[in-house]
């Protein structure tokens, strides 16, 4: 009989499933080799394989494309001595370290015991295999600190997620000064480039990029939420790799409180790449018996450049983040009232934006702030979250059941983490906020934080939500958080638990929201903080969709939503079609620019319909019931990036392609045209090129001379030629498989 390679592969492969490897239904793989004592794990196009050194340290190995399945990794061992300076453990690649024997780097956990011994040594002591999850277990030396490791790879992506908990079973308290969830390797090389995003209000997801060299670069934020300053998600790509080629390494922090990923290259050219807490101001009280938990840190590797790696990691958010996954549901056309009343809302008012909303095809109808208390400007009522019976008299029900004669689901704005000093739930628990004995209370937007680590204050939040939701016919809630933290103290509680207030407030917040979306199953949630200040895949696991900006101008929209893709999927991109000239720059823009730009993710729209004209209405009832036809490709599609709007280009351009690849949209802007020059031939990605496609323009034009019947090949490499001239042009196509 003639064996073949093949069988060969097949029969490793089949005595490799024997006893010590999980292949689970989902088409992940898990492997422990007893004989070298390495894990591996592989899914998709990806291999993650790690082990255990003959000193007992647990050891990363490879991390890259996908192996052969006869490929066999060889065992960890303690590298070859060094020098004195260093010492031999920094030159270990440690996969979770305790700070001790000299490490210099980030350690995974920093530990102080009550005799004052900080020295922590994490060696090897078990594993076991739960479903698709592979557990390790880790001790130290000779105290009783256990981490449990946590490792799970997504069958569809590659995309790895990991996580520690750290367990204390000595018979004291400890704190833990520093926790990360994972620290992730890259070959040795001097070849990368790290991207990240930051930004500010109103100037959110600006892409950076610099050179990876020795020393660290430090990503985070210290205001007890996710942030604005920096966005938790990093992408370290070879110097030769761009948004179509290339191999790039990617991940993401699941944690909507203070974080830190540190990208690190050693003196030997190792790059190491950590995330969790973020260790400023940091110290957990763990008391004997108990355990923290990190953050969950997902990392994927893409050897298709920056656009396959952003797609990655939107379909890890469609198909295992989001609440309603592995199949979200559509996000609906919604109205929002602020922009038009501001907080100047009442029951006719509202009726009357409703009426015009449901007119051009709107299907949610959200009343925004200034309808509870004594909330009248943003100085009072904050907390008391009662409905305001001077503006709504009969309650909100008249208005809610108005809503829905014309078709539309209602929802309504709330800030639950936040209090006014003007108003009745301060003046009754002055002490319910986060404040420091004897120090200025610092407010921001005229509150202060909510400490929602305390068990009375989540039971009041949790509690004036429920109630709210069980007397009204609400389906959507607009879940603000418009300041970040100061004066974090906790003095309810002894001082060396104060700093808990870090994890407890940020667990205590994902509980209520578990617990309103199991109690009221149909309610959705987004989630928004003066813009994208809270935007990460914790919060994204327990809500459905983000805001992006308060900045709504249609052209700065274009680079805020490109910087937003490179982490985040579009299926969850809050844009809004709001006034012209906008309040950010004095810019007129036309309505249906100002349409095509939201239309490229969860399209919104805040403007205030009372001042609008007949053809206003019906250029909106055209473009929105354009945008029903397409929107599953555009929010659930793969993005592809084809004409970026960094650095001051004049044009841009994106293209949805559905997953089966039967549809694809494609949007395109020009800023300014010059001397005559034509747009940029527009070469689209990702069809069926053996397909035919038929296209028609929902905006704008293309040359006459275009086919309207071609194959994907010829789209993708002949192109089509949009015709724009002048300044703010906007061109949308839709290409169907015939």
């Amino acid at each position: 009989m003639r064996v073949t390679r093949a069988v060969v592969v097949m029969l490793i492969a089949i005595i490799v499933a024997i006893g010590d490897a999980h292949a689970a239904a989902s088409g992940q793989s898990i492997h422990f080799d007893q004989a070298n004592k390495v894990f591996r794990l592989d899914a998709a196009k990806v291999t993650y394989a790690f082990g255990v050194d003959d000193k007992g340290r647990l050891q990363s190995l490879y991390w890259g494309p996908r192996l052969d399945a006869s490929d066999r990794l060889p065992p960890a061992v303690t590298p070859p001595k060094a020098d004195g300076i260093d010492g031999d453990i920094n030159r270990v690649r440690q996969e979770y370290s305790g700070w001790g024997g000299g490490l210099y780097y980030e350690p995974g956990v920093k530990i102080t015991f009550p005799d004052g011994n900080r020295d922590l040594e994490l060696h090897y002591q078990s594993y076991s295999i739960k479903g698709d999850t592979l557990y390790v277990a880790l001790k130290d030396i000779e105290r009783a600190i256990v981490v449990t490791l946590e490792y799970e790879m997504d069958a569809g992506t590659g995309i790895v997620r990991r996580s520690a908990t750290i367990s204390n079973q000595t018979a004291t308290p400890v704190v833990i000064e520093q926790a990360n969830a994972a620290t992730w390797f890259l070959p040795r090389s001097r070849d990368y480039t790290l991207r990240f995003l930051s930004g500010r209000w109103a100037g959110e997801n600006d892409i950076n990029e610099r050179p990876v060299q020795p020393g660290k670069t430090v990503l985070e934020s210290r205001r007890g939420t996710t942030g604005m300053q920096n966005e938790p998600w990093f992408a370290v790509r070879r110097n030769d790799a761009d948004e179509t080629h290339g191999q790039v390494w990617f991940g993401a922090l699941a944690w909507s409180g203070s974080w830190q990923i540190a990208i690190e290259q050693d003196q030997v050219e190792q790059v190491r790449i950590s995330g969790g807490f973020n260790p400023f101001d940091f110290g957990y009280k763990l008391a004997p018996g108990a355990s923290l938990s990190t953050p969950s840190f997902y990392a994927g590797v893409a050897t298709d450049g920056l656009g396959e790696a952003s797609r990655l990691m939107h379909r890890l958010e469609l198909t295992k983040i989001l609440p309603q996954a592995p199949a979200p549901r559509v996000r609906p056309v919604l109205y929002n009232s602020w922009e038009a009343t501001g907080f100047k809302v009442d029951e006719p008012g509202q009726i009357a934006l409703a009426e015009k909303a449901a007119s051009i095809g709107v299907e949610r109808f959200v009343m925004d702030d200034g309808w509870f208390g004594a909330r009248n400007s943003d100085k009072a009522g904050l907390g008391d979250w009662v409905v305001n019976q001077q503006k709504f008299p009969h309650g909100l029900k008249p208005l809610i059941d108005r809503v829905h004669a014309l078709g539309m689901d209602f929802g309504l704005w709330v800030e639950p983490e936040m209090v006014n000093p003007d108003s009745d739930l301060y003046r009754a628990h002055p002490d319910w906020v986060l404040y420091m004995n004897g120090r200025p209370r610092t407010e921001g937007r005229n509150q202060l934080v909510l400490n929602l680590a305390r068990a009375d204050v989540r039971a009041y939040v949790y509690n004036a939500l429920d109630k709210l939701l069980s007397e009204n016919d609400i389906a959507f809630l607009k879940w603000d958080y418009n300041r970040s933290w100061s004066e974090p103290g906790w003095p309810a509680v002894a001082p060396d638990e104060q700093k808990n207030v870090y994890v407890d407030f940020i667990r205590n917040y994902y509980g209520i929201l578990q617990e309103l979306r199991k109690k009221h199953p149909n309610v959705e949630i987004e989630s928004c903080s003066s813009g994208g200040g809270r935007i990460d895949l914790g919060v994204m696991h327990l809500t459905d969709e983000v805001w992006t900006s308060d900045n709504t101008d249609a052209f700065d929209r274009l680079r805020i939503q490109d910087g937003f893709t490179q982490a985040w999927t579009p299926a969850v991109m809050m844009a809004w079609v709001t006034d012209s000239p906008t309040w950010v720059n004095s810019r007129t823009l036309s309505l249906e620019y100002r349409f095509l730009s939201s239309m490229q993710g969860s399209l919104g729209i805040g403007a205030d319909l009372n001042k609008w004209q007949p053809q206003d209405f019906a250029t909106a009832r055209r473009l929105v019931a354009e945008y029903k036809a397409i929107r599953k490709t555009v929010q659930q599609g793969s993005l592809y990036r084809l004409v970026s709007p960094q650095n001051g280009s004049e044009q841009s351009a994106t293209e949805s392609v559905s997953p089966d690849r039967a549809h694809a949209v494609l949007f395109a802007f020009l800023h300014s045209s010059t001397e005559n020059y034509p747009y940029p031939t527009v070469h689209l990605q990702g069809l069926d090129a053996n397909a035919k496609y038929r296209i028609h323009a929902i905006a704008g034009t293309f040359d006459p001379r275009t086919p309207l019947v071609a194959s994907g090949a010829y789209w993708m490499h002949a192109g089509i030629d949009l015709l724009m001239r002048g300044d703010f042009q906007a061109a949308a196509v839709v290409f169907d498989k015939e």
